[in-house]
């Protein structure tokens, strides 16, 4: 039987930008740091690891050179699944006896090694890689780094204290995508994320009421001077920036929509909140949007869970393909 109350946490801190295993390093301490202050389950920001490309909003497209330089070092210093990297993710979760889900830059270890993805993955309290879920779209000039994710990996886990499932920044404003986690029975909805706005908090609000759930949402911070330590060829392109890239606001939300912490700004810490499932599941008396608020002889959602890789090892004998490209005997 499931516990009804645990601790969640968010963490929201800075990368050591652009170096894989100082990220990771510091990822540990601060997961270590959560577990020992009683959390269950940890959220850590949009590719924390080694760091999110601020670049693309500053550089132009024609500075193709520079691009390639810079896209050359977060390839190399990216996590392949599995690895060293996530191994050493894995054992600290084990360590600490928490669920641990954070966002990296991942390598298409499957193919070409040439690729990337805006990966979250999912590690539980014995130190097991649960799965990933791969932005199924990056936003704006974000689709000069990051491949189209796999969408097999829009799912919510059942874990022993609550399904936990989630979203990486803006493809929470695809509602379709959005409503299959709701469909799924998602109680704990994650939503790690670059965006710092205003809007953006109420959104997180938006989503809980909508959902009945909690939403954490764990958003980097960043600073330039760390951002130009690594990469001093950017220096030209931040002039006008002010210490902060990037300025945080990570935020913890109840299923009735009440911010229940933070949010934190221009700062690193970590975010911590009780998560009540008795409450969570009276939230859905009078709203369940894929429950009993739902019409589904009017509206129909199909949702294609099928891995598509792009190399499949196909048995031809005794068969030929039609037009549709399906299977039919000679």
């Amino acid at each position: 039987m499931k516990e009804d109350t645990f601790s969640i946490a968010v963490i929201q801190a800075s990368p050591v930008f652009m170096d894989r295993e100082a990220t990771i390093t510091k990822a540990c301490k601060l997961i270590i740091e959560a577990a020992e202050n009683g959390a269950k389950m940890v959220l850590l920001p949009e590719v924390f690891v080694p760091g999110f490309p601020d670049w693309i909003w500053n550089v132009s497209a024609g500075q193709m050179g520079l691009h390639q330089q810079l896209y050359a070092k977060l390839l190399e210093q990216s996590v392949t699944i599995p690895s060293d990297a996530t191994d050493r993710l894995c054992k600290t979760a084990e360590q600490g006896g928490i669920y641990v889900m954070i966002g990296i830059n991942e390598r298409n270890s499957g193919s070409s090694g040439g690729s990337l993805y805006n990966t979250l993955l999912y590690i539980d309290a014995e130190g097991k890689i649960m799965g990933k879920h791969q932005k199924l779209i990056p936003t704006a000039p974000e689709r000069t780094i990051w491949a189209y994710g796999d969408p097999s990996g829009v799912h919510v886990f059942d874990t022993p204290l609550c399904k936990v499932g989630g979203l990486t920044c803006w493809e929470n404003y695809m509602p379709l995508v959005r409503y299959s986690l709701y469909e799924q029975g998602v109680e704990l909805y994650l939503a790690p994320t670059y965006d710092e706005s205003e809007v953006w908090k109420a959104s997180m609000q938006h989503i809980a009421r909508e959902g009945r759930t909690y939403v954490i949402g764990s958003c980097m911070v960043s600073k330039k001077e760390d951002v130009i330590a690594q990469c001093p060829e950017l220096e030209p392109f931040y002039e006008s920036a002010g210490e902060w890239i990037n300025t945080g606001n990570s935020i913890i939300v109840d299923p009735n929509g009440d911010i229940i912490a933070g949010p934190l700004h221009e700062e690193e810490g970590i975010l911590y909140a009780e998560m009540d499932l008795n409450m969570l599941r009276g939230s859905k008396w009078n709203l369940d949007v894929a429950g009993h608020y739902a019409r589904p002889d009017a509206f129909e959602l199909t949702v294609r869970r099928d891995t598509r890789p792009i190399i499949r090892d196909k048995e031809r004998q005794g068969t030929i393909e039609d037009e549709t490209g399906s299977e039919k005997e000679e």
